[in-house]
């Protein structure tokens, strides 16, 4: 077996020279990296070793000798312990710097594209921003019950009733909720056991309209006391206007279960985004943040620059939300996604709005593009948002086969989104404009959207 350079418990002097998206400083002890977490680019510190690899190690922090300049007070009682938050422990402008450094190198990386990340445009909040929360639920060492976040790789609950990056009065409806299970003897659902009931709280809040929706995800078809929760609720938090229960009887981790019951009021909230009015109900996918989200659908309606003339394809459209906050440039709109309650909620929404231009096809990405080919309904723009994992081979060929003058790549994920625009600029479509939008402030995940225009 391979000698490692450094043994456990080992103690090193490291200058922390950059930052994983897991939240990990990177320091180097003669060309072996070792990883140290809560640590910030500048930072000396002391750390000792506690899992050597063999090109590798993890390191713990024991002192910081010499901090770096990038450095803040983290402000957040749990930040050492919780989950949630990577960067609270540095300066907003250097996270920003370093996640556009991190899209510049995956693109430089992996892709091997000769481009540069122009900018990051930053969240205009960096605390608060969050218009939903799904909150675990568990048993406290009171034995009382307790909502917070999950430790890191763990589903060990931190218990935290205020977090910096959801509006306060989330905290009242845990407040509320809790006592509500306390008076009524209603168990947080055990995982390890499968007994209990409440499994977590998710909470959504229309950040224009002011609408909240508060919803119990529980291990139950039935939800004893339910009127008693919601005259708490409504007298405690005014806004709240639709309150349900979500079945998840199944065992893992899956936080939403298929079927949703209103207890009292609507069964969606309403909000505002880019100018047009959304339902969004609790398996509505919507961004988290409202006013990141719409500079991110601004800069990508920029880069599509349509001119009124042009037949938009948004593959992967959810309910809608891109593609219709620019389908007043479009000649036509058309929308594909595979779900189906989205595939209606994005027709609703285009109904909603007086949008008359727009289809929506229910389908697979891949399905649906090679549909249009064979039918000859060939795209001037194609808009892509796929998941974390990116869009599969079969989808970019699909669309290179329509040859569209432009395609705009949103993506959560600047390593698929790397991958994958390489893949269509070796096929005739460089990437000509690369920008990042961050919508996760404090987190390690960054927005990035790419240009590519079909070359002559």
């Amino acid at each position: 077996m391979k000698q490692t350079p450094l043994s456990k418990n080992d103690i090193v002097t490291l200058e922390i020279s950059d930052l994983t998206p897991d939240g990990a400083g990177v320091g180097k002890q003669k060309g072996y990296v070792v990883f140290v977490p809560k640590t910030a680019v500048g930072d000396v510190v002391s750390a000792r070793i506690v899992k050597p690899l063999a090109s590798y190690a993890y390191g713990k922090c024991e002192a910081v000798l010499i901090p770096s300049k990038d450095r803040c007070e983290p402000m957040c009682p749990v930040f050492s312990k919780c989950g949630g938050c990577l960067f609270r422990h540095i300066r907003y402008e250097a996270e920003l710097r370093i996640k556009k450094g991190w899209v510049e190198e995956n693109f430089k990386r992996i892709g091997s594209l000769p481009v540069l990340c122009s900018k990051i445009l930053p969240s205009p909040q960096v605390d608060g921003y969050r218009n939903k929360a799904q909150i675990p639920c568990g048993t406290g060492e009171d034995g009382r019950p307790s909502f917070g976040f999950f430790a890191p790789h763990s589903h060990r609950i931190i218990p935290c009733g205020d977090c910096s990056l959801a509006p306060a009065f989330y905290s009242a409806v845990i407040r509320c909720v809790s006592k509500w299970m306390e008076q009524y003897g209603i168990r947080p659902y055990d995982e390890e056991a499968g007994r209990g009931t409440v499994r977590h709280l998710f909470i959504r809040d229309g950040r224009t309209s002011g609408e909240v929706m508060v919803c119990i995800v529980a291990n139950a078809d039935f939800l004893p006391h339910a009127d008693a929760l919601a005259d708490s609720l409504r007298r405690e938090i005014p806004n709240v206007v639709s309150i349900l229960l979500n079945v998840n009887k199944k065992p893992g981790n899956r936080i939403l279960g298929d079927r949703c019951v209103t207890l009292w009021g609507k069964d969606a909230i309403t909000d505002v985004l880019c100018g047009l009015a959304f339902d969004i109900s609790p398996l509505s996918f919507y961004q988290i943040n409202h006013d990141a989200a719409e500079l991110l659908y601004r800069t990508a309606a920029d880069m599509a620059a349509l001119s009124g003339e042009e037949t938009l394809l948004d593959l992967y459209c959810g309910v809608g939300t891109i593609g219709l906050s620019m389908a007043s440039r479009a000649k036509r709109l058309v929308g594909v996604e595979i779900i189906p309650e989205a595939v209606e909620n994005a027709r609703r929404n285009a109904r909603r709005n007086g949008i008359a231009n727009a289809e929506f096809i229910c389908a697979d990405a891949g399905e649906a593009a090679k549909r249009l080919v064979q039918s000859g309904q060939m795209p001037d723009v194609v808009m892509l948002d796929p998941p974390r994992r990116g869009c599969t081979p079969e989808v970019l060929d699909a669309v290179l086969r329509m040859a569209p003058s432009k395609i705009v790549m949103i993506s959560c994920n600047s390593a698929t989104a790397a991958r994958d625009c390489a893949y269509l600029a070796a096929r005739g479509y460089p990437v000509s404009r690369l920008c990042a939008v961050d919508l996760f402030p404090r987190t390690g995940h960054v927005e990035t959207v790419a240009c590519l225009e079909k070359s002559n």
